[in-house]
């Protein structure tokens, strides 16, 4: 099976969704984001304070062709989708499944994180701009499914469903 990559806005459930899709399917989840520190030695917020977020971006993107592509879940960082060269990469090798959150729920699950670099508390109108400015690529994924007000397991359960679906002949 191609590789499955969960995208989305922060805050969507994507590390926690793919944590558990990867229980229930018996395969290994690796997140970007993670990779990148243990590739790099910092943290994100240390990675953007440093070095700034174009570096991050080039991390995302060298990094998101040395992993895996087959029998693998691949949580990804909520802005690797603005690049055409990762979203093009992710959809020639997996499956790209978009989880959707409204931006309410979004910036009530982000907004007392401190480990996001691109939101500052009480940040909510930079917060729905970002948000609104990935929309477009976002919705470029294969599947969509919306994770606002669904509780984890309905959400794994819709993926498996929609993944069963799928006739062998296509993404997977």
């Amino acid at each position: 099976m191609k590789a499955i990559y969960l995208t989305g806005f922060m805050g969507a459930g994507k590390t926690t969704i793919g944590q558990e899709l990867a229980n229930r399917l018996q395969l290994p989840v690796i997140d970007t984001d993670l990779y990148i520190v243990e590739q790099v030695g910092k943290t994100i917020p240390e990675i953007f304070a440093e070095d700034g977020e174009k570096v991050f971006r080039k991390y995302e993107r060298e990094y998101i062709q040395k992993l895996p592509t087959e029998d693998v879940i691949i949580t990804t960082g909520g802005g690797i989708v603005i690049q055409e060269e990762n979203r093009n990469w992710m959809k020639e090798h997996g499956t790209v499944i978009y989880l959707h959150c409204e931006i309410e729920e979004v910036f009530n699950r982000v907004s007392t994180d401190g480990s996001r670099p691109l939101i500052e508390k009480n940040q909510k109108e930079k917060v729905i701009d970002l948000y609104h400015s990935r929309l477009s690529f976002y919705n470029e994924a294969d599947v969509i499914v919306d994770t606002t007000q669904k509780n984890i397991d309905d959400v794994v359960k819709e993926i498996d469903d929609v993944l069963k679906n799928l006739k062998s002949g296509d993404t997977l």
